[in-house]
């Protein structure tokens, strides 16, 4: 693939990928392979993470549509090699993150997708995509679980940083786009209807209240995980 031609994005946006679409491979070694190694570039190259996650999903039965969007993901690094993360020395340390939920991605069991990307000053420090654990009944709900997720890599980064000697000069932010969400965050009445959050929003709400994180509105626009949840033009 080193001289396939490039694409200008990981995956294609219109691409709906199944479990059952397509003809299964003869040899699905080779899928898993490439699949397992793009798994570790990952770790340094957020911009195919929701794409590895999409196709690690497939592991057990790859099928010929899933290879062609394998295949799709090394023509857009084969155009990208010179992509990566600059550190700068000069950078603050202002610790913030951007939280956002797919609701009901996944078409095959309508299970939500977690995104976030975490920010000391203007250098991404960690990101991820992932499947939440069960079926989130409204994307207030799904947003809530990415923001505890969230929190809680905030928490350890905090903690990390501590022991390094480095204290934070202000309060780590959490950016999120769902208003319902963000209020819920700062909500003093915890509501009977969503008694099945009391774990994430008592987790949320004892940080918030000694002043270590706050969850801040922001518009969907602005939103940098959006791209780590679902595929964007």
């Amino acid at each position: 693939m080193l001289d396939a031609k490039p694409v200008a994005t990981p995956l294609l946006e219109s691409l709906k990928l199944t479990l059952n679409g397509g003809q299964p491979l003869d040899d699905a070694n080779e899928y898993r392979m490439v699949i397992g190694s793009l798994q570790y570039l990952a770790f340094t190259r957020p911009d195919i993470a929701y794409a590895v996650k999409k196709l690690s999903q497939f592991m057990n039965h790859p099928t010929t549509d899933h290879w062609k969007a394998a295949k799709r993901v090394l023509r857009y690094l084969s155009g990208t090699l010179t992509h990566g993360i600059f550190l700068s020395s000069d950078s603050s340390l202002s610790l913030h993150a951007y939280s956002d939920a797919y609701w009901a991605g996944d078409k095959d069991d309508y299970i939500s997708t977690n995104g976030y990307i975490t920010y000391l000053g203007r250098h991404p420090l960690s990101w991820t995509s992932k499947k939440q654990r069960g079926v989130a009944r409204s994307s207030t709900e799904a947003e809530y679980r990415s923001v505890a997720n969230t929190a809680s890599e905030i928490r350890w980064i905090c903690s990390l940083l501590s022991e390094l000697g480095i204290q934070m000069p202000a309060t780590s932010v959490i950016y999120c786009d769902n208003i319902g969400a963000t209020y819920l965050c700062t909500n003093s009445v915890f509501h009977s209807r969503m008694k099945h959050l009391a774990l994430d929003y008592h987790y949320i709400r004892n940080q918030i209240q000694d002043g270590s994180l706050r969850v801040s509105h922001v518009s969907t626009h602005d939103q940098l995980a959006d791209t780590l949840t679902k595929l964007l033009s």
